[in-house]
């Protein structure tokens, strides 16, 4: 059965690495991928495709019309993930989460959502879950839901607030928390202060990746770290989080916190007021 998994997480966390490392582990263990940037950057397939710049939905319905053809918006990369690009408007005209629903109106359309697939992943935008952004668990497109966070009070803002959209959209949408991907900054008790984090909402820190150059020089090759140099110990760190996704089968409705037991967690771990 398709299992259809949202990434989310701050700006600026490394979603889109952690997204594609992990595609990419999957599709090395012969799982069918498809990902679907959610961003308006375009960025989210960039490393499975060799670097290859996608042109987006939203570019190929506004330069081509409403004619397009599947092969016009999907590309295939590494271990034959499928990759899209919903793109976004023009900079200061109209709301970029629309690019998500009509990329994904559109790819049901045209059948990309095909019965071999294994796993779509939604690779989606920021910090909030409001409007478009909201749409692959509103509209009960993507059941799994992981969070990527770091031991930063705004990334475990940022994904205690995903965890409230999260909560409001379990009964209607159908989605659930399937974990809490920590890409580490080496800060102090990181891993302790995510998997108390985790806990307190009701999850499990699923997976620790931990802090490496390595991930900087593939992106700077255009490869994933599997792809770039797939003997060192920063891709079984991938391959890692790929087994412990496709084995999951722990997915809760989030209990987020409010903003004083956020602050109370951080500071027993010894940050804030340092």
């Amino acid at each position: 059965m398709m299992r259809q998994v949202a990434i989310y997480g701050k700006g600026g966390i490394g979603k889109s690495t952690t997204t594609q490392n992990l595609t990419v582990g999957l599709g090395e263990m012969g799982k069918k991928v498809m990902i679907v940037g959610c961003d308006p950057k375009a960025d989210s397939t960039r490393l499975v495709l060799g670097g290859l710049a996608q042109k987006s939905v939203l570019d190929t319905l506004r330069e081509e019309g409403e004619e397009v053809e599947l092969d016009n918006i999907l590309k295939i990369g590494k271990f034959g993930i499928r990759c899209v690009e919903s793109g976004g408007p023009e900079p200061g005209v109209g709301c970029a989460g629309r690019g998500i629903i009509t990329s994904i109106n559109m790819l049901e359309s045209l059948g990309a959502y095909t019965e071999d697939l294994d796993y779509v992943f939604y690779d989606v935008l920021g910090d909030v879950v409001c409007g478009g952004f909201a749409m692959p668990i509103r509209e009960g497109k993507a059941k799994e839901i992981y969070i990527v966070a770091s031991g930063e009070l705004m990334a475990l803002y940022a994904a205690n607030n995903i965890s409230k959209g999260v909560q409001r959209y379990a009964n209607t949408g159908g989605c659930r928390l399937g974990g809490i991907i920590c890409n580490s900054r080496k800060v102090d008790h990181e891993r302790e202060l995510l998997e108390n984090f985790a806990q307190e909402l009701g999850s499990q820190l699923i997976y620790f990746v931990p802090r490496d150059n390595l991930v900087q020089r593939a992106e700077i090759n255009r490869k994933t770290v599997i792809d770039y140099a797939p003997e060192e110990s920063q891709a079984d760190e991938y391959r890692g989080l790929a087994r412990a996704i496709d084995g999951n089968d722990m997915f809760v409705i989030p209990k987020p916190m409010g903003q004083e037991r956020l602050e109370e967690l951080m500071m027993k771990h010894g940050f804030l007021g340092l």
